[in-house]
Protein backbone atom coordinates (compact mmCIF):
# COMPACT_ATOMS: atom_id res chain seq x y z
CA UNK A 1 0.00 0.00 0.00
CA UNK A 2 2.79 2.23 0.69
CA UNK A 3 4.45 2.42 -2.76
CA UNK A 4 0.50 2.61 -4.11
CA UNK A 5 0.50 5.90 -2.63
CA UNK A 6 4.16 6.84 -3.78
CA UNK A 7 3.07 6.38 -6.88
CA UNK A 8 -0.14 8.04 -6.69
CA UNK A 9 1.17 11.77 -5.26
CA UNK A 10 3.68 12.03 -8.22
CA UNK A 11 3.59 15.29 -9.55
CA UNK A 12 3.14 15.95 -12.90
CA UNK A 13 6.68 17.39 -14.45
CA UNK A 14 5.74 20.12 -17.41
CA UNK A 15 5.97 19.46 -20.60
CA UNK A 16 6.43 21.83 -23.36
CA UNK A 17 4.95 20.46 -26.30
CA UNK A 18 6.85 21.14 -29.68
CA UNK A 19 4.64 21.68 -32.70
CA UNK A 20 6.18 23.27 -36.39
CA UNK A 21 3.44 24.40 -38.31
CA UNK A 22 3.14 24.93 -42.02
CA UNK A 23 0.04 24.97 -44.25
CA UNK A 24 -1.33 22.15 -42.51
CA UNK A 25 -4.76 22.96 -43.17
CA UNK A 26 -6.14 19.49 -43.51
CA UNK A 27 -4.89 18.19 -40.41
CA UNK A 28 -3.64 20.41 -37.76
CA UNK A 29 -7.45 20.36 -36.31
CA UNK A 30 -6.88 16.57 -35.73
CA UNK A 31 -3.05 16.79 -34.16
CA UNK A 32 -3.86 19.91 -31.74
CA UNK A 33 -6.86 18.01 -30.53
CA UNK A 34 -5.43 14.83 -29.87
CA UNK A 35 -3.06 16.90 -27.75
CA UNK A 36 -5.95 18.67 -25.87
CA UNK A 37 -7.62 15.29 -25.12
CA UNK A 38 -4.34 14.14 -22.92
CA UNK A 39 -5.10 12.74 -19.84
CA UNK A 40 -1.92 14.05 -18.48
CA UNK A 41 -2.84 17.68 -18.00
CA UNK A 42 0.52 19.69 -17.12
CA UNK A 43 1.63 20.83 -20.60
CA UNK A 44 2.01 23.92 -22.93
CA UNK A 45 1.67 23.80 -27.12
CA UNK A 46 4.02 26.03 -28.31
CA UNK A 47 2.90 26.30 -32.09
CA UNK A 48 5.55 27.86 -34.16
CA UNK A 49 3.68 28.66 -37.71
CA UNK A 50 6.35 28.85 -40.62
CA UNK A 51 4.55 31.31 -43.11
CA UNK A 52 1.40 29.40 -43.64
CA UNK A 53 -1.29 30.75 -46.03
CA UNK A 54 -4.39 32.31 -44.65
CA UNK A 55 -6.53 29.60 -44.41
CA UNK A 56 -4.26 27.53 -42.34
CA UNK A 57 -3.46 30.58 -40.07
CA UNK A 58 -7.74 31.08 -39.92
CA UNK A 59 -7.66 27.57 -38.60
CA UNK A 60 -4.92 28.47 -35.81
CA UNK A 61 -6.89 31.58 -34.51
CA UNK A 62 -9.31 29.82 -33.47
CA UNK A 63 -6.82 28.42 -30.52
CA UNK A 64 -5.27 32.17 -29.95
CA UNK A 65 -7.31 32.06 -26.36
CA UNK A 66 -6.96 28.56 -25.09
CA UNK A 67 -4.79 29.06 -21.96
CA UNK A 68 -2.03 26.26 -22.43
CA UNK A 69 -1.52 26.76 -26.18
CA UNK A 70 1.32 29.70 -27.37
CA UNK A 71 1.47 30.53 -31.20
CA UNK A 72 4.30 32.59 -32.88
CA UNK A 73 4.10 33.10 -36.48
CA UNK A 74 7.59 33.99 -38.70
CA UNK A 75 7.36 36.49 -41.24
CA UNK A 76 9.25 34.01 -43.60
CA UNK A 77 9.03 30.23 -44.33
CA UNK A 78 12.40 29.02 -42.98
CA UNK A 79 12.31 25.39 -42.33
CA UNK A 80 10.71 22.83 -39.38
CA UNK A 81 14.33 23.19 -37.92
CA UNK A 82 14.18 26.64 -37.30
CA UNK A 83 10.51 26.67 -36.25
CA UNK A 84 11.31 23.47 -33.94
CA UNK A 85 14.10 25.69 -32.54
CA UNK A 86 12.56 28.84 -31.90
CA UNK A 87 9.44 26.69 -30.03
CA UNK A 88 12.14 25.05 -27.73
CA UNK A 89 13.82 28.81 -26.87
CA UNK A 90 10.42 29.87 -26.05
CA UNK A 91 9.74 27.04 -23.66
CA UNK A 92 10.34 26.74 -20.27
CA UNK A 93 9.77 23.18 -18.83
CA UNK A 94 10.43 19.77 -16.95
CA UNK A 95 10.36 18.05 -20.47
CA UNK A 96 10.39 18.35 -24.13
CA UNK A 97 7.50 16.56 -26.11
CA UNK A 98 7.34 16.88 -29.97
CA UNK A 99 4.24 15.98 -32.46
CA UNK A 100 4.24 16.94 -36.39
CA UNK A 101 1.10 18.86 -37.46
CA UNK A 102 -0.37 15.47 -39.41
CA UNK A 103 0.32 13.05 -36.79
CA UNK A 104 -1.67 12.01 -33.96
CA UNK A 105 -1.23 10.70 -29.72
CA UNK A 106 -3.43 8.62 -27.91
CA UNK A 107 -5.09 10.53 -25.39
CA UNK A 108 -3.04 8.14 -22.70
CA UNK A 109 0.20 8.87 -24.43
CA UNK A 110 1.91 11.98 -22.18
CA UNK A 111 0.97 9.82 -19.00
CA UNK A 112 1.73 6.29 -20.03
CA UNK A 113 5.21 7.57 -20.94
CA UNK A 114 6.19 9.76 -18.83
CA UNK A 115 5.59 7.31 -16.11
CA UNK A 116 7.53 4.99 -17.94
CA UNK A 117 10.19 7.39 -18.00
CA UNK A 118 10.45 8.25 -14.08
CA UNK A 119 9.60 4.65 -13.01
CA UNK A 120 13.17 3.86 -14.47
CA UNK A 121 14.76 7.46 -14.38
CA UNK A 122 15.36 7.68 -18.11
CA UNK A 123 16.65 11.00 -19.39
CA UNK A 124 15.06 10.15 -23.18
CA UNK A 125 12.31 7.90 -24.63
CA UNK A 126 10.19 7.29 -27.38
CA UNK A 127 7.75 4.45 -28.29
CA UNK A 128 6.08 1.99 -30.92
CA UNK A 129 3.68 4.02 -33.46
CA UNK A 130 1.15 2.88 -36.35
CA UNK A 131 1.14 4.20 -39.74
CA UNK A 132 -1.73 5.56 -41.39
CA UNK A 133 -2.92 7.04 -44.57
CA UNK A 134 -4.74 10.04 -45.79
CA UNK A 135 -7.89 8.31 -44.69
CA UNK A 136 -7.13 7.55 -41.66
CA UNK A 137 -6.50 3.55 -42.41
CA UNK A 138 -3.94 2.01 -40.01
CA UNK A 139 -1.59 0.83 -42.60
CA UNK A 140 0.86 -1.07 -40.46
CA UNK A 141 2.11 -1.25 -36.60
CA UNK A 142 5.97 0.23 -36.15
CA UNK A 143 7.65 -1.85 -33.30
CA UNK A 144 10.86 -0.06 -32.29
CA UNK A 145 13.89 -1.74 -30.69
CA UNK A 146 14.01 -1.96 -27.02
CA UNK A 147 16.97 1.25 -26.93
CA UNK A 148 19.49 3.24 -29.63
CA UNK A 149 22.84 4.58 -28.88
CA UNK A 150 24.06 7.25 -31.31
CA UNK A 151 25.88 4.04 -33.63
CA UNK A 152 22.82 1.98 -33.71
CA UNK A 153 20.32 5.20 -34.57
CA UNK A 154 22.50 6.05 -37.43
CA UNK A 155 22.12 2.78 -38.85
CA UNK A 156 18.18 2.67 -37.99
CA UNK A 157 16.43 6.06 -37.71
CA UNK A 158 13.36 4.40 -36.07
CA UNK A 159 12.97 6.87 -33.85
CA UNK A 160 9.63 8.50 -34.66
CA UNK A 161 9.66 12.44 -33.82
CA UNK A 162 6.48 12.48 -32.91
CA UNK A 163 6.82 9.77 -30.00
CA UNK A 164 9.60 11.28 -28.29
CA UNK A 165 9.90 12.72 -24.61
CA UNK A 166 13.28 13.94 -23.25
CA UNK A 167 14.56 15.91 -20.23
CA UNK A 168 15.21 18.77 -20.99
CA UNK A 169 17.96 19.99 -18.88
CA UNK A 170 19.37 16.69 -20.55
CA UNK A 171 18.91 18.31 -24.06
CA UNK A 172 20.42 21.44 -23.01
CA UNK A 173 21.26 23.81 -26.08
CA UNK A 174 20.80 20.89 -28.80
CA UNK A 175 19.52 22.36 -32.08
CA UNK A 176 17.64 20.91 -34.80
CA UNK A 177 19.73 21.36 -38.14
CA UNK A 178 19.21 23.77 -40.66
CA UNK A 179 18.32 21.59 -43.55
CA UNK A 180 15.24 21.43 -45.95
CA UNK A 181 14.33 18.03 -44.36
CA UNK A 182 15.88 15.36 -42.04
CA UNK A 183 16.40 18.12 -39.42
CA UNK A 184 15.46 15.62 -36.78
CA UNK A 185 17.27 13.29 -37.87
CA UNK A 186 20.52 15.23 -36.71
CA UNK A 187 18.62 16.41 -33.64
CA UNK A 188 18.27 12.82 -32.20
CA UNK A 189 22.39 12.16 -33.13
CA UNK A 190 23.49 15.03 -31.17
CA UNK A 191 20.76 13.92 -28.26
CA UNK A 192 22.34 10.57 -28.06
CA UNK A 193 25.94 11.83 -27.77
CA UNK A 194 24.91 13.88 -25.48
CA UNK A 195 22.21 11.38 -23.27
CA UNK A 196 24.14 8.16 -24.60
CA UNK A 197 20.72 6.07 -24.75
CA UNK A 198 17.50 6.16 -25.91
CA UNK A 199 14.26 3.71 -24.26
CA UNK A 200 11.53 2.67 -25.93
CA UNK A 201 8.19 2.51 -24.05
CA UNK A 202 6.70 -0.65 -25.27
CA UNK A 203 2.94 0.91 -26.56
CA UNK A 204 1.49 2.25 -29.41
CA UNK A 205 1.05 5.88 -28.51
CA UNK A 206 1.53 7.39 -31.69
CA UNK A 207 0.15 7.75 -35.38
CA UNK A 208 2.11 8.75 -38.05
CA UNK A 209 0.68 9.93 -41.39
CA UNK A 210 2.39 8.62 -44.55
CA UNK A 211 1.37 10.88 -47.47
CA UNK A 212 2.43 10.32 -51.18
CA UNK A 213 3.09 14.48 -51.55
CA UNK A 214 5.03 15.09 -48.16
CA UNK A 215 9.15 15.41 -48.27
CA UNK A 216 9.66 12.35 -46.50
CA UNK A 217 8.07 10.41 -48.69
CA UNK A 218 10.86 10.65 -51.23
CA UNK A 219 13.13 8.02 -49.95
CA UNK A 220 16.29 8.82 -52.42
CA UNK A 221 15.78 12.76 -50.96
CA UNK A 222 16.09 11.50 -47.55
CA UNK A 223 18.97 9.13 -47.70
CA UNK A 224 20.70 12.08 -50.07
CA UNK A 225 19.72 14.40 -47.10
CA UNK A 226 21.19 12.66 -44.37
CA UNK A 227 24.27 11.38 -46.11
CA UNK A 228 24.82 15.56 -46.38
CA UNK A 229 24.44 15.27 -42.41
CA UNK A 230 26.29 12.40 -41.68
CA UNK A 231 29.29 13.60 -43.79
CA UNK A 232 29.29 17.62 -42.99
CA UNK A 233 27.80 17.72 -39.22
CA UNK A 234 28.57 14.04 -37.98
CA UNK A 235 31.87 13.87 -40.22
CA UNK A 236 31.22 10.22 -41.44
CA UNK A 237 34.36 9.14 -43.71
CA UNK A 238 32.92 7.73 -46.47
CA UNK A 239 32.85 4.41 -45.37
CA UNK A 240 31.13 4.81 -42.47
CA UNK A 241 28.47 7.17 -44.33
CA UNK A 242 27.64 4.23 -46.55
CA UNK A 243 27.28 1.70 -43.87
CA UNK A 244 25.16 4.56 -41.87
CA UNK A 245 23.00 5.01 -45.04
CA UNK A 246 22.98 1.21 -46.77
CA UNK A 247 22.06 0.30 -42.95
CA UNK A 248 18.96 2.58 -42.68
CA UNK A 249 18.09 2.11 -46.03
CA UNK A 250 17.18 -2.16 -45.61
CA UNK A 251 15.92 -0.80 -41.91
CA UNK A 252 13.30 1.09 -44.02
CA UNK A 253 12.32 -0.89 -46.37
CA UNK A 254 11.65 -3.53 -43.26
CA UNK A 255 9.67 -0.97 -41.58
CA UNK A 256 7.46 0.14 -44.71
CA UNK A 257 8.19 -2.22 -47.79
CA UNK A 258 8.00 0.14 -51.11
CA UNK A 259 5.80 1.85 -50.68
Amino acid sequence: MRLFNKRKIKKEQKISIILPNYNSSKTIIATIKSVLQQSYKNWELIIVDDCSDAKTKKILLKYKKVKNIRIFYSKKNKGAGFSRNLAIKKSNSYYLAFIDSDDLWKKDKLKIQIDFMQNNNYNFTYTYYETFSGNNRIIKNIKTPKKFNFRSFVKNTSIATSSMIVKRNFAGNTKFADTKICEDYYYKCQLLKKIQFAYCCPDYLMQYQIRENSLQSNRLRNLYWMWKINKELNHFNIIKNLISIFSISINSLKKYGLR
